[in-house]
């Protein structure tokens, strides 16, 4: 058999032998058995992403405090956005130490805020931003709604309203704030979200000589310039809108904004608009550049 084994299969020869063929054994190759994994998950509009953004996305979904998620409910949140089974979700997170009993860590150390009360002396020196829920009645589920406040004129000067705000989603309102208002040396203020506590959030941040503060746990009192807007959200928006849609909801919103900014007195800053406090510190600003 050893002079033809190179030739001929040694089943065949085995045959011609009239032996058994069990007398050869199969021997076996290097590496794992099967096909190796797929690198790509397809997402729900059909596009591919690697799997490393859906490690990203199971890292947010589990950091939360209370979020100690097993896989097979995170492959449930997961098949909201991905074509995913959860056989691929076990190995993603076994592969980066997530499963359920293993501790999450967010990298690098959390500034957390020294004074409950921010003491705005001018634009564009304290921010605070968070997210809220808002029931879209016709669709029958949750939006999210994130805005961003100037604290000193309590002025919104961007937001968010989708269907799940992630990472990503953040990066890209800090990159077109920036844009427009040049955040060098802002602080900005925040809870303890996921999406604020990201890594690559918090690098783009520092990466824009942003100081970021995060609030205590269980404490919105310390941001409570957004939580005041909130409210005055909630009173005269939500409680007085059963929204039929996502696009309804948004026109609405949008006109709010536009209300809240230009037309409605704030009774904390003078009885002024936000737009005007702004408008009037921002000259003010301008002149002594000017003058100097």
């Amino acid at each position: 058999m050893k002079q033809f084994e190179q030739h001929i299969p040694q089943i065949q020869l085995c045959k011609w032998l009239d032996l058994p063929g069990s007398v050869s054994y199969y021997k076996r190759r290097e590496g794992k058995p099967g096909a190796q994994p797929s690198q790509v998950t397809t997402k729900l509009d059909g596009s591919c992403v690697l799997n490393q953004q859906v490690v990203e996305r199971i890292g947010e979904l589990l950091s939360g405090e209370f979020s100690a998620f097993g896989y097979e409910y995170t492959t449930h949140e997961l098949k909201k956005e991905y074509c995913i089974n959860k056989k691929k979700v076990y190995r993603l997170m076994k592969e980066n130490n997530l499963l359920l009993g293993k501790v999450i860590r967010t990298t690098g150390k959390r500034e957390f805020v020294q004074f409950q009360r921010i003491q705005a002396t001018k634009p564009l020196e304290y921010l605070c931003w968070d997210i809220k829920y808002i029931w879209v009645q016709g669709e029958g589920r949750n939006y999210y709604l994130l805005s961003v406040m100037n604290v000193y004129s309590r002025r919104i000067i961007d937001w968010l309203f989708q269907n799940n705000i992630r990472q990503m989603d953040v990066i890209t309102l800090i990159k077109r704030i920036n844009a427009a208002h040049q955040l060098q040396g802002v602080i900005l203020r925040n809870d303890n979200g996921s999406q604020f506590m990201a890594h690559r959030v918090r690098n783009l941040l520092k990466n824009c000589q942003v100081k970021q503060e995060f609030t205590h746990i269980a404490t919105p009192e310390e941001n409570s310039y957004i939580e005041a807007f909130h409210s005055i959200l909630e009173r005269e928006v939500i409680e007085r809108h059963e929204f039929g849609s996502y696009y309804e909801a948004k026109q609405i919103l949008q006109r709010f904004f536009e209300h809240y900014n230009c037309h409605r007195l704030h009774r904390s800053i003078g009885f002024v608009t936000p737009e005007k406090k702004w408008q009037k510190a921002m000259h003010t600003i301008i002149l002594e550049n000017l003058s100097n």
